[in-house]
């Protein structure tokens, strides 16, 4: 078992990224990696869940539809730590709102003409706006841990089951997990969750053994598209930058990057996304801080209140004795 590592203060702006495997205490270590998750060429496979589970012999969570969208995990929890998003938008691809209202159709009376040559009704479903572009959009995209740089479930874990590893990554240790719960509430994404049959918190390790082996991790080795793409994170940082820049003169303005910048809330994560809208339609929070931000805060406030009342209470009992 490894000592848990506190980690270093964010890293503000005009800084270099902090060294997080260094200030775990980890000496002459391979550099950072991390995902990138390019959400712009994902088709909602779900290989890489398969891949994860398999891999990790994570369990089977229930398979259960929500009525909602093709999106049959729902989150990430315990036992889904690769998640694929379905998010289903009246908008063309470059962005813009579709102007043809379908509100009036009954979408099931004309399917079942198609095929039979048969007139619709009120025009029928129209499947490509006036400019040629299709009328819905997919965003679709594979949510993970995103393996903080200022980790608040390494924080506050008081056994030491989670730790930075040599990669940078952030791991747990289930046999050495005693089930309380901390991190829960600690992560600002939601993403680590205890296991119902035991009580044990589980979420990605970024397949630590993988990588321990020379191998990347099992979601990205099965993304038929590379929309999951494993490597140094530095390196990753260039290569998201320059697919933004490159969707942005092709016509996308909603492409952007989220969680690649180490001045951010979290410092940065090991794992960004390009993304296509707001990160509040992947269900990602706009602007995540580390929950654990002001703890060194409220124990200073909390050491001069004890002080102070430890003084008021000797100057009390000098005044008696007089």
């Amino acid at each position: 078992m490894q000592e848990r590592p506190v980690d270093a203060p964010t890293p503000t702006a005009g800084r270099a990224p902090l060294d997080v495997a260094a200030a775990a205490g980890h000496r002459a270590h391979p550099p950072r990696v991390g995902f990138f998750t390019d959400t712009s060429i994902c088709i909602g496979c779900k290989a890489c869940e398969v891949a994860c589970k398999e891999w990790n012999a994570v369990p089977e969570d229930g398979l259960e539809l929500t009525g909602m969208s093709y999106d049959n995990t729902q989150g990430l929890g315990a036992d889904s730590w690769r998640h694929v998003a379905f998010v289903e938008q009246k908008k063309s691809s470059g962005g813009a709102w579709a102007t043809v209202d379908h509100r009036g159709v009954d979408v099931f009376a004309e399917a079942a003409r198609l095929g039979t040559g048969a007139a619709t009704e009120g025009g029928g479903i129209a499947p490509v706006a006036p400019d040629g572009r299709t009328e819905l959009r997919w965003l679709m995209s594979s949510d993970v841990c995103k393996h903080c740089t200022r980790a608040g479930c390494l924080d506050v874990c008081p056994t030491g089951a989670l730790f930075r590893t040599e990669f940078g990554t952030v791991v747990v240790q289930q046999d050495v997990c005693n089930g309380c719960g901390y991190c829960v509430p600690a992560c600002p994404y939601g993403v680590i969750d205890q296991r119902k049959s035991d009580g044990r918190v589980w979420k990605c390790t970024l397949c630590y053994d993988r990588l321990g082996a020379g191998l990347e991790p099992a979601c990205a080795k099965a993304c038929p598209t590379d929309s999951i793409q494993f490597g140094p994170l530095d390196e990753l940082r260039e290569r998201a930058a320059e697919r933004v820049r490159r969707l942005q003169d092709a016509g996308v303005p909603g492409a952007r990057l989220y969680g690649h910048d180490p001045a951010d809330g979290v410092g940065g994560d090991g794992a960004f996304f390009l993304l296509l809208d707001e990160p509040e339609v992947y269900g990602l929070p706009p602007d995540p801080v580390v929950t654990t931000r002001d703890l060194p805060a409220m124990w200073r406030h909390a050491a001069v209140a004890a002080v102070t009342l430890a003084a008021g209470m000797a100057a009390c009992c000098v005044r008696r004795k007089r």
